[in-house]
């Protein structure tokens, strides 16, 4: 069964969800997931990831830095943050677009966000937007994030858009609210787009009715990215001989070499015939390489000189 990334532009109204469930019915698949939600309001790169070795790898990809454009509407707030909310509070905007740059600078680098009460985020074990619908709610506690850029790129007031990028974790919504206290007039998301996950970027996304199209013609195994290209800006590639293949792929700790990176860090490695076999780290205290996770068991043994006769 093929393995790998796929890049999906989400429409508009879909669940993450609904997009991974249309993908394990067309491929008929069961392992499908994908790799960083996307609100229903939200667009453009979603991360699926298809079969059992991609599925594995899922968390390095939620890992990945996320660019976002982003449509805000200043003078108005929701409960959400965003058009999916009941509006709870509007005023008059007085900001030009100076006064909106100044403001983003505060925004810009490391920064710390309350999550908002309709997010996923749970509470003692209930997510928080079950609480919200209920009109409950309760203390979260603030999270650290990156905003690596964000830049204003169109100025319509009372409309406005953000193009930036941020870690992993950053709540874009919660972006443009806390925007619009420190304009003081309220603002809230009218419209986002995700246009790039990692090295995954929105022109080379394939829309879901191509998808759809390229599946029902039994060909939607070549729009699948290979796990290990998703992994390559992540970690360094090391290849093996095909005895330390074999006994990786055994689950065995293998000695190669001089150390190639720091303990513990996780390294791609490769059999002598170019496959992507596992991730690895160095054991320091051992001297070793110990697998993490491998993608090829059983890895053929190689014959001894005496099998070989």
């Amino acid at each position: 069964m093929p393995s790998g990334i796929l890049n999906i532009d989400k429409p508009l109204g879909k669940t993450s969800h609904d997009i991974v469930e249309c993908v394990r019915e067309l491929t008929n698949t069961r392992r499908v997931g994908h790799a960083g939600t996307l609100d229903p309001l939200a667009t453009g790169v979603l991360l699926v990831c298809v079969g059992r070795s991609a599925t594995r790898v899922a968390e390095f990809l939620m890992g990945e830095p996320k660019t976002y454009r982003a449509d805000a509407r200043l003078g108005v707030v929701t409960d959400t943050f965003d058009g999916e909310g009941e509006i709870v509070a509007e005023s008059s905007v007085d900001s030009d677009r100076r006064d909106v740059e100044e403001a983003l600078e505060r925004f810009q680098g490391s920064i710390e966000q309350i999550p908002p009460m309709y997010s996923a985020v749970k509470y003692e074990g209930q997510p928080l937007y079950r609480l919200a619908r209920q009109g409950v709610e309760v203390e979260r506690s603030a999270r650290q994030v990156e905003v690596t850029s964000l830049e204003l790129v169109a100025w319509d007031p009372p409309e406005c858009t953000l193009e930036m990028t941020c870690s992993a974790g950053t709540y874009v919504r919660v972006l443009v609210h806390d925007l619009g206290q420190v304009l003081g007039c309220g603002a809230y998301v009218t419209g986002l787009t995700r246009l790039a996950s990692g090295k995954f970027r929105l022109e080379d996304a394939v829309t879901l009715d191509r998808f759809t199209q390229m599946a029902k013609e039994g060909r939607w195994s070549q729009l699948l990215s290979p796990i290990d290209e998703a992994l390559a800006d992540q970690f360094p590639a090391l290849t093996l001989n095909a005895d330390a293949a074999w006994r990786l792929c055994s689950g065995q700790a293998i000695e190669m070499g001089a150390k190639e990176t720091d303990d513990e860090a996780l390294v791609r490695m490769y059999g002598p015939e170019g496959r992507f076999l596992a991730l690895a780290s160095y054991d320091g205290d051992e001297g070793v390489w110990r697998p993490r996770k491998v993608f090829v068991s059983p890895y053929p043994r190689p014959l001894s000189e005496d099998e070989q006769v």
